[in-house]
């Protein structure tokens, strides 16, 4: 099945992957600012936004559904932006499908295993029964019983949607997701390597990315650079969107010739 997306812009292609509970429209603001230069395609991956449920979920079958939509729209060597699971999501699409992408970026996340730690963030969304909540307000007095940080909260909140008249609704797969949450910390698979140009950016405050990791990533990704955003944590694309911005163009448009 063909992943939903919003495609904005034109250019050489930059598809933008999605962390974990999140979705491409996360993205709308940095997209359409990539969009000047860049053919943009802010995807949606399975069991997330408006993308399809399935029972199964793996980065092996999330690397077969950006593949069917590559080739779908018939797009020729694209660059790749992926954030937390998005990020492993592309490590995995690169080192496997590498003629078919130009550079990578991988924001805040490394190719190491990581240990489940969202199980507070499922157990507060699963509290959540839609057949007795009437307002979205509801919906964030619940979660705020788990979680502390508004900032969470409201990114949360932004896949409760209206399915019908009367009843509210999770845009991701809840059950697919708390099903498969040992699936979003496994390790890019040994001896997976990327030749191309690829650049990880991690958020200043964040722990996601540490020193210990640089040898790992420059032993699947040799031709990397590894670049810290300041003032971010996990989200530094939200947190810090300028820095953002500038150090994702610059290192797509180095290298690249002008035309004449």
């Amino acid at each position: 099945m063909l992943l939903h997306s919003k495609i904005l812009g034109e250019g050489a292609p930059l598809l933008i992957l999605h962390g974990y509970f999140g979705m491409g429209d996360n993205w709308k603001s940095l997209a359409n600012k990539f969009a000047i230069n860049f053919e943009v395609h802010l995807i949606d991956q399975r069991n997330h936004g408006r993308s399809f449920h399935s029972d199964d979920f793996s980065y092996e079958l999330m690397i077969e559904d950006l593949h069917y939509y590559i080739t779908h729209y018939q797009l020729k060597k694209v660059n790749l932006i992926g954030h937390s699971m998005g990020g492993k999501t592309a490590m995995l699409f690169a080192t496997t499908y590498p003629e078919m992408v130009k550079k990578l970026i991988v924001a805040d996340i490394a190719p190491r295993y990581y240990s489940p730690h969202h199980q507070f963030i499922l157990e507060a969304l699963n509290v959540v029964d839609f057949s007795k909540i009437t307002k979205r307000r509801e919906v964030e007095e619940i979660l705020a019983n788990y979680i502390d940080e508004v900032g969470i909260r409201q990114f949360l909140l932004k896949n409760v949607y209206w399915k019908s008249k009367t009843e509210l609704a999770y845009r991701f797969n809840l059950e697919s997701l708390t099903e498969n949450v040992e699936e979003v910390g496994v390790a890019l698979p040994s001896f997976t390597v990327f030749e191309g140009e690829t650049l990880f950016l991690k958020g200043a405050n964040s722990g996601y990315i540490a020193n210990e990791d640089k040898a790992l990533i420059e032993a699947h990704f040799p031709k990397t650079e590894i670049k810290t955003i300041k003032n971010a944590g996990h989200w530094l694309h939200a947190e810090n969107p300028t820095d953002f911005y500038n150090e994702v163009v610059t290192f797509l448009q180095k290298h690249d010739k002008v035309a004449e």
